[in-house]
């Protein structure tokens, strides 16, 4: 008859819901699987993070109690300084980095080689950078780098190291260089991290007009051009 179903329609219907719901079923089961993974990985991310965080902090440690022993000023800069000012103001905002960067005085090389080399560092100058690494492990890459107070780090930077000024402490008695000194090697050497490092800095308002009244004219106009970034 013109317009009447098929013979076995019903059973026909019944079989393709059956597929469809496998096929739903299994659409469910490769998502659920997918979020596992993704979460799984997640974790597996924040616990590589925290170990990285935490062995440039136990290099920190060791180096700053190597150099107090020995009566060596210093202050921590670069990234791990700019993590540690962060974290105090909002540790969710805090930026990890790759390395560690150390302003001292040029003077006192000698006297840090020689107070380094019983907790575990040996000093290495290559590519015209001065830098302390693990003696098991001499890698340039996790190296402890030295910069030199009063010197420029680079003949082309505009402006040298700054000299030690009051530092802030932290709770460990680390000695960090002040926020106001961070800013302007950070503004001096303008590379893709330094800027970042300017913005996280500025995002929780540790740039604060005190601090920008102590920059060269040069320099705040490279503030203003970071903060046209945002």
């Amino acid at each position: 008859m013109v317009g009447s179903f098929p013979e076995g329609w019903r059973d026909c219907i019944a079989e393709r819901s059956i597929r469809s719901g496998c096929r739903w079923r299994r659409r469910a089961t490769e998502q659920r699987l997918r979020y596992e993974i993704i979460a799984a990985n997640a974790v597996l991310t924040i616990a590589a993070y925290d170990r990285h965080v935490e062995q440039l902090l136990d290099t920190v440690r060791r180096l700053v109690q190597a150099l107090a022993q020995a009566g060596v000023d210093y202050r921590i800069v670069g990234g791990v300084a700019v993590f540690l000012h962060v974290h105090e103001r909002d540790p969710g905002a805090a930026r990890s980095t790759r390395d560690v960067d150390i302003a001292v005085d040029r003077a006192r090389l000698q006297a840090i080689v020689d107070a380094v080399r019983p907790f575990g560092f040996a000093y290495r100058h290559a590519a015209g950078v001065d830098m302390l690494v693990d003696a098991r492990e001499p890698r340039a890459r996790s190296a402890a780098h030295l910069v030199f107070v009063r010197e420029k780090v680079r003949p082309e930077y505009l402006e040298p190291v700054p000299d030690f000024s009051p530092p802030a402490r932290t709770a460990e008695g680390i000695l960090l260089a002040p926020v106001a000194d961070l800013v302007r090697m950070k503004l001096t050497s303008y590379r893709l991290k330094d800027r970042v490092h300017i913005q996280d800095l500025d995002a929780v308002g540790l740039i604060t007009s005190e601090v920008e009244a102590q920059l060269s004219e040069p320099l705040l106009t490279r503030l203003r051009e970071v903060r046209a970034m945002d």
